[in-house]
């Protein structure tokens, strides 16, 4: 596992060419748990349903009881889907799902 103070570059959708760095095992944690619940096609999860469907594979080490786990998603979303991973459906609310990979 990655040390605690390493970082990582993410992106975000919202902000495109801009760079942040971040907890490098925080976001993986969440990569791993946010991709293992999204559904390969549409209509996806709503944030909501994520949130709640990843909750429990989240290490307890670094989200004890799930604390800043809504933020720590919303950063890993949007990385993602600047990074066309994940996709967001047309429809209110939100719902996401993972892009199938072109080739």
């Amino acid at each position: 596992m990655p040390e605690a103070d390493e970082k990582i570059e993410i992106q975000s959708i919202t902000s495109p060419g801009h760079v942040q760095r971040m907890n490098r095992a925080k976001y993986l944690a969440m990569r791993e748990a946010l991709l293992g619940v999204l559904p390969k096609a549409a209509p996806g999860l709503t944030v909501a349903e994520a949130k709640a469907a990843l909750l429990a594979a989240l290490p307890d080490a670094l989200f004890p009881g799930g604390d800043k786990a809504g933020w720590w998603l919303k950063a890993v979303q949007l990385d993602l889907e600047a990074k066309g991973v994940i996709a967001r459906g047309p429809t209110r609310p939100v719902r996401l799902f993972q892009q199938t990979p072109s080739g």
